[in-house]
């Protein structure tokens, strides 16, 4: 990855991995893509690979980012979907032209039509589509972290999962928690 950026927080779930290019939401946010460039290189990573991005795709990119995580959200807890987030995901869905092409290893890779990124953020927005109306085996939750609530994709056998990442959000908070228990029980 390129130097003087933060780390991606990479994931299995395509849309809900894009979500996580903000995180810290509800504390110090972090932006994984806070230039165009760097939304290439996020792409890429998925196998998404765009010949360029200028400001303005990348306000597009971010517009459906935060329609994705909305509707997720609402979709975690079980209520109405924002009409303006699920506009947004609609109209990124049916601008692009992508294909779902089959690997000689039997994978499932998306061809672009024309390699920009209004063609790759149709394939984000076709996956924020299949997990958040349920077409996935899975449930959408909200990471248990106060400042992240981060929606995320549970394919956990319980589906039962708290974090959207074991590795940040859960160790943090169980690192908290040790400390105020040590902090309780000195010795």
């Amino acid at each position: 990855m390129r130097a003087g950026f933060p780390d991606f927080r990479l994931g299995k779930v395509l849309a809900t991995s894009f979500t996580g290019t903000l995180s810290e939401r509800f504390g110090d946010s972090v932006e994984r893509i806070p230039a165009p460039r760097r939304l290439i290189d996020w792409l890429a990573v998925y196998g998404l690979t765009v010949d360029s991005c200028t400001p303005e795709q990348l306000d597009l990119a971010r517009e459906l980012r935060e329609s994705i995580h909305a509707a997720a959200t609402a979709a975690a807890l079980r209520e109405a979907l924002p009409a303006a987030a699920v506009e947004v995901i609609d109209d990124r869905s049916i601008e692009g032209r992508a294909a779902a092409v089959l690997t000689p290893e039997g994978e499932r890779r998306w061809r672009l039509g024309s390699s920009s990124v209004e063609d790759a953020l149709a394939v984000i927005a076709a996956d924020a589509v299949d997990v958040i109306s349920g077409e996935r085996d899975g449930k959408l939750a909200l990471c248990a972290s106060p400042t992240c609530r981060a929606a995320f994709f549970d394919t956990s056998q319980s589906r039962t999962r708290k974090w959207c990442d074991m590795n940040t959000c859960g160790n943090r908070q169980k690192k908290a928690r040790f400390n105020a228990n040590q902090r309780k029980n000195p010795g």
